[in-house]
């Protein structure tokens, strides 16, 4: 009788049929590729893709399939995958579809921390290890709920109404994008005590120039990726909002929605407490 714990349809509805743990895994998804890693799966991954930097010296071990919009079909078919996960946002729909006509493929598609908990303990459960992926989610959860019950260490007297400062989240430049109110870097934002600048938006906006003066944010975090910003970057960005703190911020933080959130709140305390900038577990 199947096991009613493991997932047996991914985020697309669609069904996925393992007849046990599978012990060749490829990854198409890099923030999943490192809780595979955590998830001590280091013997069933045979492949990834070169944005897989996570955990360091997998890279060199694994076979690369290409990158998450240009997955190598024939390569990953190679490595007689008996599971492959991707994500719907990252990987591109033809591709996913040409590796399920022969291999089975688990479909992420996480748009908030409460969703990448369970995606977490779904993959655990998918792969054979649901205990070592609940205790990640339930980590998780657990930072992020004491995260919540702290205040910002600049907060004002109790008897003051507390101010949520308007955050402009970056991440690219030329042109201009931020992140609208359906992703999870939103809602790592709002858990941090930001208010998204561009909430009111869908996905990944561009801004113009005046765009960005008019929004007139509190705080312009400027993320390390996609788009690399750097220290000298902030210059730039702060002519068009004068008024801001410009910070830059480790981008896996905030979007990275696998086992790497559970860093996330300690990065976030850091820089609700004025910070200069945001770093991730490895930098």
């Amino acid at each position: 009788m199947p096991d009613p714990s493991i997932p047996r349809t991914d985020a697309l509805g669609r069904p996925v049929r393992l007849a046990a743990p599978p012990r060749r895994i490829v990854s198409l998804v890099p923030s999943q590729t490192e809780l595979l890693a955590d998830l001590e799966l280091d013997d069933e991954v045979v492949g990834l893709t070169r944005f897989c930097v996570h955990p360091d010296g997998w890279k060199a071990a694994k076979t690369i399939v290409g990158g998450t919009k240009n997955v190598n079909v024939e390569r990953v078919r190679g490595l007689r995958p008996d599971l492959v996960i991707a994500n719907k946002e990252e990987n591109v729909r033809e591709q996913v579809e040409a590796v399920a006509a022969f291999c089975p493929v688990y479909v992420t598609d996480v748009a908030d921390v409460d969703g990448a908990v369970a995606m977490i303990r779904d993959v655990g459960a998918l792969v054979g290890r649901a205990a070592r992926a609940g205790r990640i989610a339930d980590e998780v959860e657990g930072g992020f709920a004491a995260l919540a019950a702290a205040p910002p260490a600049s907060s004002p007297p109790a008897s003051s109404p507390p101010r949520t400062e308007r955050a402009l989240y970056l991440i690219w430049r030329d042109p201009w994008m931020a992140v609208g109110g359906d992703t999870i870097i939103s809602d790592v934002l709002e858990r941090g005590g930001w208010a998204n600048a561009t909430s009111s938006r869908d996905r990944y906006p561009t801004l113009s120039d005046q765009d960005i003066d008019q929004l007139a944010p509190d705080v312009v975090m400027l993320s390390s990726e996609p788009y690399p910003f750097q220290a000298k970057h902030v210059a730039e960005v702060q002519a068009l909002a004068p008024a801001a703190r410009v910070v830059l911020v480790d981008g896996e933080a905030f979007s990275w929605y696998g086992s790497r959130l559970r860093h996330t709140p300690a990065v976030l305390r850091t820089l609700r407490a004025g910070g200069a900038e945001a770093s991730g577990a490895d930098r």
